[in-house]
This record gives C-alpha cells, sequence and structure tokens, in this order.
C-alpha cells in the first residue's frame, strides 16, 4: 500500500468515525433529530480534529509541539483541539446551513457549539486518541496481536529488522550532561515515528541510543518499504536541520542496519506483556550495525535480504562489500552499503559521480557500544 493509499485510508476511517459519531450524538442527545445533519457536523469536527491528531493536518506545528516540556505539551496540546474541534463545528455548521439542513435557522445559529456538543466531541475524541495513542506506543501489528492473543504460544514467522542507531550520543552526553542529552535522544526518537507510520513500520523498542523497527518481511519489502522509510528518516532530519542546530547545537546522525528472516515470535510478561522476536536474524541484525562502525559505513543491508527487495529507487546506491564473518554466525554473510542521497531544498539534488549520500555526510563515530539482540 502507497503512501497516498494509507493516507486515503486514514481520512476514509475518520469520515466514518465522524459519522457514527454524529449518529450517536443524534440519537442519545438529540432524540432522533436531524440525523443527517449531525453526520455532517460530526464528519466536520472528526475530520479537523482527527486529522491533526494523526498528522494530516498541521503536521509541522504538531511536530514543533513535540519537543515542548511534557505539561506545556499536553496543554497546548488539548488548546488546539478544542479549537479544532470549534473550527469543525464552523465548517460543518456552514456546510449544513448552506445546503438548506438547518430550515430557517441564521448562519450564527448553525455555526454555534452547543455545551453538550462540546462535551460529546471532547469525549469521542478522547476515546479515540486514547486507543490511537495506546496502539501507537505498542505498535500496530503488537496492538492488533495482543488484543487476538496470536502469540500466547510462540509463533515462527518471517520478519525484517532495521536497527538504527544515534551517532555520537555518548560525546553528546559527554558534553551536555545526561538529562540534555536525553532530551536531545527523546526528540529524535519522536522524530522516528512519521516516516515509521508512514511505510507501515513498528518501532519495537528503543534500547539505549538504538531503535528497533520491524516489519513482516513480505511487507517491508513490498516496494522496499523498509529502505523508503529510511530514506524518509535522512530527509526528514536534513529538511528540519535548522531547526535541529538551533534546539541541540547539531543536526542527528545515524547508522543503520537490515537484515530479515525466519524469527519465532511470543508473548512474554506477566504484569507487562511484551511480544519478543527470539532466533539469530535478530542477533544478526545487531551484529551488522555494529560491524557498520568498523566498516565506517553509514547503513549495511545484508545481501540476503537485498535479494528479496524489488529494483531500488535511484536515490539509493548500493556498494557490494563482500563476505564479512558474524560474530555468533558459523557462516560468513555477504552485506553491501547503502548510499542514499537526498535532495532539499538547502541542498539541490545532484546527480551522478557529484551525489554525495547524507548518510555519510553525517555519520559521526562515537565510543563503541556492545551489541543488542535477541537469544
Amino acid at each position: 500500500m502507497s503512501v497516498r493509499s494509507k493516507n486515503f485510508s486514514l481520512w476514509l476511517s475518520i469520515i466514518v468515525i465522524g459519522a457514527l459519531a454524529g449518529i450517536g450524538y443524534n440519537l442519545l442527545l438529540r432524540a432522533g433529530d436531524r440525523p443527517f445533519v449531525a453526520m455532517v457536523y460530526g464528519v466536520a469536527i472528526c475530520c479537523c480534529a482527527l486529522g491533526y491528531e494523526r498528522g494530516l493536518l498541521l503536521g509541522g506545528l504538531r511536530r514543533r509541539l513535540r519537543r515542548l516540556p511534557s505539561l506545556a505539551y499536553i496543554l497546548a496540546s488539548e488548546l488546539i483541539l478544542a479549537g479544532l474541534v470549534l473550527a469543525g463545528t464552523v465548517i460543518g455548521g456552514s456546510v449544513a446551513w448552506a445546503a438548506g439542513l438547518l430550515g430557517k435557522a441564521s448562519w450564527i445559529e448553525a455555526v454555534s457549539m452547543r455545551l453538550d456538543a462540546t462535551v460529546y466531541s471532547l469525549i469521542i475524541i478522547a476515546c479515540f486518541v486514547f486507543v490511537a495513542r495506546m496502539r501507537d506506543l505498542l505498535g500496530a501489528d503488537v496492538f492488533r496481536n495482543l488484543l487476538l492473543g496470536r502469540y500466547h504460544r510462540p509463533a515462527q514467522e518471517e520478519r525484517l529488522f532495521l536497527f538504527i542507531d544515534i551517532a555520537g550520543s555518548t560525546a553528546y552526553a559527554e558534553s551536555h550532561g545526561d538529562l540534555r542529552a536525553q532530551e536531545y535522544l527523546g526528540a529524535i526518537f519522536a522524530a522516528f515515528a512519521d516516516p515509521v507510520r508512514r511505510h507501515r513500520g513498528v518501532i519495537d523498542d528503543y534500547i539505549g541510543d538504538l531503535a528497533i523497527i520491524s516489519w513482516p518481511l513480505r511487507q517491508g519489502a513490498q516496494q522496499a518499504r523498509c529502505l523508503l522509510c529510511l530514506v524518509d528518516v535522512y530527509r526528514q532530519f536534513a529538511d528540519d536541520a535548522p531547526a535541529w542546530r538551533k534546539d541541540f547545537g547539531q543536526v542527528p546522525s545515524f547508522r543503520a542496519a537490515l537484515h530479515g528472516g525466519p524469527i519465532v515470535t511470543a508473548e512474554i510478561g506477566v504484569d507487562r506483556h511484551k511480544i519478543a522476536y527470539f532466533g539469530d536474524v535478530v542477533n544478526t541484525t545487531a551484529r551488522l550495525e555494529a560491524l557498520s562502525r568498523s566498516l565506517n559505513e553509514p547503513a549495511l543491508i545484508s545481501d540476503e535480504l537485498l535479494t528479496r527487495l524489488p529494483p531500488l529507487p535511484p536515490s539509493i546506491g548500493i556498494r557490494p562489500l563482500g563476505q564479512h564473518a558474524i560474530r555468533g554466525r558459523d557462516q560468513s554473510l555477504a552485506i553491501s552499503a547503502l548510499d542514499i542521497a537526498i535532495a532539499t531544498e538547502a541542498a539541490p539534488r545532484r546527480t551522478g559521480a557529484d551525489r554525495k549520500p547524507l548518510a555519510r555526510n553525517l555519520a559521526r563515530r562515537h565510543r563503541p557500544r556492545s551489541a543488542v539482540g535477541a537469544s
């Protein structure tokens, strides 16, 4: 599914939720009076409020708010959602009034928000946002599978992993302190969310300065989603480079590794449930990320995974690096380096020999860290 079709599906779901919310309001509070009008209001309000919450409207403002302290972020978000409910009321009321659905009511009456309608709208939006936040926190697959109990018993499946390590985080902590470094890492991980969501991936875990992203292998390989996700991560940080320099004094840089294959997936834990992955594939991906340091390559991919991907976009170059011994594996692994070129308004895109991959330009070294993997 392309990003465009995914956005269409999300908008469609928001419209359906809005229509159902309007019908619910009409049945609960208006005794069956004008159900179609209530649907118009419900769709308009949900498109404004939920469109913002899911990043389809005012995405730049939403990303900037995420960098605020938690209390300020919550207060600002609530004020914006309340404003969007009001905006939805004005839009819905204007449409209903212009279409003659409100009889002799004036435009002012049409766009005036009743107290019970305001409270009802905020409750519906709060419920949707809570479910959506839980889904984002756990990941779409994990959230669905926990509800369905799919992994109560261990299951074997094929999965694709993308490990992204934040380069220079140790040096940043040494020069700015641990609290500031944690704020820096938190802002970076928050920025990962949109590219991962756009390409239907799941952020499974954060370990120190490492983010673990995964897909069912067929889904992540389709249309090279896993690589397009990585490209989007680089592009987003390149586009927002001035803001990162202003807020943190530098633009984050990364090392990445991709690998995929059969794993065992199981639900573990009692008080806190978690879906965990076990097997050689997770360990190998972690080893590849560690190998990227010694090879001074910003992004590596196993040839096993590369052969399962469709033709890559022009912005991604491949350089075979041959066979390499991987700690924990009896056999060596053929790997390739990824050269990722990003076009931005500040740095016009170059082609051919003059093109320099952003990943290489951004890559910086820092103290080696032990690889992370499942047993």
